[in-house]
């Protein structure tokens, strides 16, 4: 189902369709401020299972989904954050940046890897945040591709035709084609690039 909604002022009736499409166990396309991410509730084993048979992968195949939170409170209830690295993510968040932190045991198994770690957005698109603000709890964030495919749908009609199996699809317009910049920060609050994307990185 396409849902069209206001790019700038996200219509409530309609974020509230898109969270009770959650609350089911549904899988939604949304946009993100980057690319148009695959989004469920993180702590529903079955709906996060939805999104790696839509993105046609498996949890072996597959690195673990980062996610979205609401602020940068909600993150410190999934991840450790050094003081080094709360003080530079305050300046960068909501943004195109995720950040790759040692989790918290609030992370559920399905969202981190064996390195304990997990990653974590706070998205600046206003529909992204209307979501999280109304949902409460954080959404999956993965790109709306299938694991093999070269490029990234940002037309979310094309979304809809493509991926039947995704339940609604918030369309905001057209999204970007560049995903976040992944950094990682180590128990010292070093930083490392892991991948350049759409946030600059010359800040670090």
């Amino acid at each position: 189902m396409l849902l069209p909604i206001h790019p700038e002022n996200p219509q409530p009736r309609k974020i509230q369709q898109a969270v009770d499409v959650l609350k089911q166990g549904g899988v939604i396309a949304y946009p993100t401020g980057t690319v148009f991410g695959f989004g469920a509730d993180v702590h529903n084993k079955k709906a996060v299972e939805k999104v790696y048979r839509i993105k046609n992968t498996s949890p072996k195949k597959h690195k673990p989904f980062s996610f979205l939170c609401a602020d940068l409170s909600e993150i410190s209830r999934y991840a450790i954050v050094p003081n080094s690295a709360y003080r530079l993510m305050k300046r960068l968040v909501p943004g195109p940046y995720t950040f790759i932190l040692d989790a918290t045991r609030e992370v559920p198994k399905m969202s981190i890897s064996n390195r304990k770690t997990v990653g974590i957005r706070v998205p600046e698109h206003p529909v992204a945040r209307a979501l999280l603000e109304a949902f409460g709890s954080p959404i999956i964030s993965t790109s709306a591709q299938k694991e093999d495919d070269e490029w990234i749908l940002n037309d979310p009609v094309d979304i809809a035709e493509a991926f039947p199996l995704v339940d609604l699809v918030l369309d905001a317009g057209l999204g970007g084609i560049s995903p976040s910049t992944v950094v990682a920060f180590n128990e010292f609050g070093e930083v490392e690039v892991l991948r350049e994307g759409a946030g600059p990185i010359d800040i670090f």
